[in-house]
């Protein structure tokens, strides 16, 4: 029997060069008078980070998971509702402001991804260029293969690499839980009001990892700046005069 999922599609993203900052299309979270706006594929479905009501929260959970898997047995989305419930606050500790899954399929290995973006306070050294500060402390870190590229919305940093997470022992037959790798890629864009935008896509499931880092790719390039009026914003490469 064939499992629960569907194969992964690849959806195209929306044009958002014209999309103003209150655009329905796409996501979206403010940065101190930058609205930053990007587009999600279909097949990532929004997590209810912030809603405190518990029962609002379960419900728009299994609504996420009857939509992540239609025509799945009532077990399958109970089970996967119960994952982003524990996942949501590992997200939220991480200073997730905004983050999705996506629930697809290669052939008949089923296969998931998170995508989160968070903000965080930019190198405090003034004078140091914020993208070679990102950079050099990835590097100390040895967190993975690092890398500065230009994205549409202006230069950032890319981060692939592995690191090793533990699934709670409600979701295993262990009491004690299991530790997965789960394979990364992270993108820092720095902002000229001293915030960094930081979006990871991660997956525990290499067989969906051409995928969906090929789905992140479009994701991070469909990245948006506006300031508070409206106007489109582009953060000018450090070797382009601004």
């Amino acid at each position: 029997m064939a499992p629960p999922y569907e194969p992964l599609r690849f959806e195209a993203t929306i044009p958002a060069q014209n999309a103003g900052p209150d655009a329905d299309a796409g996501a979206r979270i403010d940065s101190d008078g930058i609205h930053v706006r990007w587009v999600m594929p279909e097949i990532f479905h929004d997590l209810p980070l912030h809603e405190e009501d518990e029962d609002e929260g379960a419900r728009l959970l299994e609504e996420l998971a009857a939509k992540a898997l239609p025509g799945a047995e009532d077990e399958d989305m109970l089970k996967l509702a119960v994952i982003c419930a524990l996942g949501i606050d590992d997200l939220l500790e991480a200073g997730a402001e905004y983050a999705a899954i996506a629930v697809g399929a290669v052939g008949d290995d089923p296969c998931s991804a998170t995508v989160y973006a968070a903000l965080v306070d930019s190198p405090e050294d003034e004078d140091a260029d914020p993208l070679a500060a990102i950079a050099s402390s990835l590097r100390r870190d040895d967190a993975g293969e690092v890398r500065e590229i230009l994205l549409p919305c202006g230069p950032a940093v890319s981060c692939v690499g592995t690191r090793v997470d533990k699934v709670t022992g409600e979701l295993t037959e262990s009491p004690d839980g299991i530790r997965i790798p789960t394979s990364f890629i992270r993108v820092y864009v720095p902002l000229p009001n001293g915030t960094t935008l930081v979006m990871e896509l991660g997956t525990p499931t290499q067989v969906g990892w051409d995928q969906f880092s090929t789905m992140f790719g479009n994701i991070v390039s469909s990245i948006r700046l506006f300031e508070a009026d409206g106007e489109p914003l582009i953060i000018p490469d450090r070797d382009t005069d601004a």
